[in-house]
């Protein structure tokens, strides 16, 4: 097994993440002798939304500072009145997994007012797995634990996009009408990694643009994806609007996408290469208590930078490019943010699928793989 990143806690936590990232063995791994409730298995679900309080008479026994894991708890949402009571009652430590927080968000939220702070496990980053692995290959595949252990990952892929349209989505009530949302999913997967336009969605779609809006946030609420907001220059220059919306793996991309039975093609590489990256940074800042929101940044008139992250008025700017050999006017948007935010204030880089370390016009340009292993040794962010 791979040991994780994420650290143990040390209080109650809400431990989420999308199905597949690997929740209930990191908390068995973690947890070994915990008392555990999963919300997987139908009968306890049902004794549970029943009569909720049933979780506080069956601690009653434990002794103060033990450990109760309840496994999605997004299934049962009223038992977070009783783990609120419980933890304010008898001091027993709670660990809460689950794989959407559409329902918890609605309901009890006071619990995580301090009584339980929320982690995220993401799927597989490359300090996990050793910085050899095939790029190419995970790219096209994805990080979710299974897919990347297994010998088939195409097939586990393609499983697991049904599954979460039948159990996440379906089983969960969350759309009424599951084959406008598939044929949503597909659109959305093929424009992964691009600015937003809901109503060409809706149009391809075959659905509303109210409905595709909602649509969208039950990929947030379902930790499916998340929304790349634009990066607002505090000056009069016009910049783009609108944000870019990424799932949190690129495996799952092609298989909602029905692009996975095929070779990538050059037109899908630099979103996925991108989605790929993106994701690892999202991991490194979460796991390293960095929760600073990265930013894409484009003005009207087409210079863009694909990350942007502001710290202590300090600045990162990253480009991302899918090839093998760097060109100058991939620097074009790097250098246009120096100018705006003064040359001494921007750290820039490019990262791209070369082998060797340039420099050019100032810029650093590492490989995917020599970017990964500084970043996860602490080079990289400011």
């Amino acid at each position: 097994m791979f040991k994780r990143v994420l650290k143990k806690m040390s209080s109650s936590a809400f431990l989420l993440g999308p199905r597949g990232t690997g929740k209930s063995t990191w908390i068995k791994h973690h947890f070994p002798n915990a008392i555990t409730y999963d919300l997987l298995n139908t009968a306890e679900v049902i004794r549970f939304s029943r009569q909720p309080s049933l979780l506080y008479d069956e601690t009653i026994h434990l002794p103060p500072k033990t450990t109760v894991v309840i496994d999605e708890i997004q299934k049962v949402p009223d038992l977070l009145n009783e783990v609120h009571r419980i933890i304010e009652d008898r001091n027993l430590f709670f660990i809460l997994s689950g794989s959407s927080a559409r329902k918890l968000r609605r309901s009890s939220v006071n619990l995580l007012a301090g009584r339980a702070i929320t982690f995220y496990l993401f799927p597989f980053v490359s300090k996990e797995v050793g910085f050899d692995f095939d790029l190419k290959k995970q790219i096209t595949y994805g990080m979710l634990p299974l897919s990347f252990l297994s010998e088939k990952p195409m097939r586990f892929l393609k499983t697991y996009a049904e599954t979460y349209l039948k159990e996440e989505i379906k089983g969960e009530a969350l759309t009424r009408n599951i084959g406008n949302f598939a044929r949503f999913l597909e659109v959305a997967a093929r424009q992964n990694g691009q600015i937003t336009n809901v109503s060409s969605i809706s149009r391809d779609a075959m659905v509303a643009r109210q409905t595709v809006q909602g649509y969208f946030e039950i990929l947030i609420d379902t930790l499916t994806g998340f929304w790349l907001y634009p990066w607002k220059l505090k000056t009069s220059t016009k910049q783009v609007a609108h944000p870019k919306f990424y799932f949190f793996d690129s495996g799952v991309v092609r298989a909602l996408s029905g692009r996975l039975a095929y070779p990538i093609l050059h037109e899908e590489l630099g979103p996925l290469f991108e989605t790929f990256i993106i994701n690892e940074l999202r991991a490194y800042l979460h796991y390293n208590d960095n929760e600073y929101p990265l930013y894409y940044w484009r003005s009207h008139g087409g210079n863009e930078v694909d990350i942007f992250l502001e710290q202590a008025n300090e600045f990162l700017a990253i480009e991302i490019k899918s090839v093998k050999v760097w060109e100058r006017k991939y620097n074009r948007g790097l250098h246009r943010l120096r100018e705006e935010l003064g040359e001494g204030k921007v750290k820039c880089l490019g990262i791209f699928l070369g082998e060797r370390v340039t420099k050019m016009d100032g810029i650093y340009i590492y490989p995917a793989m020599e970017f990964l292993r500084l970043l996860w040794k602490n080079q990289i962010i400011i």
